[in-house]
């Protein structure tokens, strides 16, 4: 329980994960019908980057800075929209960056009036103050809670569509086995359901092995998004990360391979900066 969001809050990993976290909600938005945004490792959900661990660590600047800082073509400023659009908002609108909002206080920027938020945290600190930053929203439940109980949970949800975004700690050599665990569970409990989650890329072996794994799970529609600012290496700060996803909107794809080419580009520290998109199964 020593992992904490706030030291990498803002960071090259975030970039990629809420990126793509904006574009699947927003269409979803596309339907009238409520859906329910289920996330189970959710931190502080606001991070302050001037003081404390986002402060120390300074991982924003070479993240969700360099991204503000940078020219983009109006497509890639079309899709980023979304997420940055909140980033500006919990900033005031004032252009300077100090606030950076996390996975459930994007998704809660995103929502409508119909829709609904889970959010369950296992740190007591983290999650009671996840807790007082939601504190009168009754579109929002809190939960301190083990985010891999959490991930299978709660489905199905009453409002019948839901996304589940799973953002684990990765600091135990089991992880990829708890993720590939929860979501084979959680996706028999709810196969309609769309699942994103997000992990680092430093031993592509570990992750092969995870990927073969869901590969043989019998999940379909599983596909998965990597970006790269540099060529990973187990023993040096994270370089890389991806994103496993089941039922993705169909759109998406597109809209990733605009998007990530840019942020590699932006993003890169270094040789072996990349990206891949592709399908882990099929329908």
């Amino acid at each position: 329980m020593n992992y904490r969001h706030a030291f990498h809050a803002g960071n090259i990993g975030d970039v990629l994960k809420h990126a793509t976290l904006a574009r699947i909600l927003t269409y979803m938005k596309t339907k009238d019908t409520p859906f329910r945004v289920i996330d189970t490792h959710a931190g502080l959900g606001l991070y302050d980057l001037t003081k404390g661990d986002a402060q120390r660590t300074g991982e924003w600047k070479q993240g969700i800075g360099r991204v503000l800082e940078t020219p983009q073509p109006p497509k890639v400023a079309e899709l980023l929209a979304p997420w940055l659009d909140v980033v500006r908002e919990v900033n005031g609108g004032s252009g300077k960056l100090s606030l950076y909002p996390g996975s459930p206080l994007l998704a809660r920027k995103l929502m409508r009036e119909q829709d609904r938020l889970t959010a369950t945290e296992l740190h007591p600190l983290d999650a009671a103050k996840l807790a007082e930053l939601f504190a009168g929203d009754y579109h929002t439940k809190v939960i301190e809670l083990d985010g891999w109980h959490a991930i299978k949970s709660f489905v199905p949800p009453k409002e019948t569509r839901a996304l589940v975004v799973v953002d684990p700690a990765f600091e135990e050599p089991n992880d990829f086995e708890h993720l590939a665990s929860g979501l084979y569970k959680a996706w028999r409990r709810f196969g309609t359901g769309v699942y994103m989650a997000w992990y680092p890329i430093k031993d592509r072996k570990l992750v092969k092995r995870f990927y073969d794994a869901m590969s043989v799970s019998g999940i379909t529609r599983i596909s998965v998004a990597e970006h790269f600012a540099g060529r990973p290496a187990a023993d040096k700060p994270m370089a890389g990360s991806g994103l496993i996803m089941i039922n993705a909107p169909w759109v998406l794809r597109n809209e990733l391979q605009t998007l990530l080419p840019w942020l590699t580009e932006t993003l890169q520290q270094g040789r072996g900066a990349e990206w891949k998109v592709f399908d882990l199964t099929g329908e």
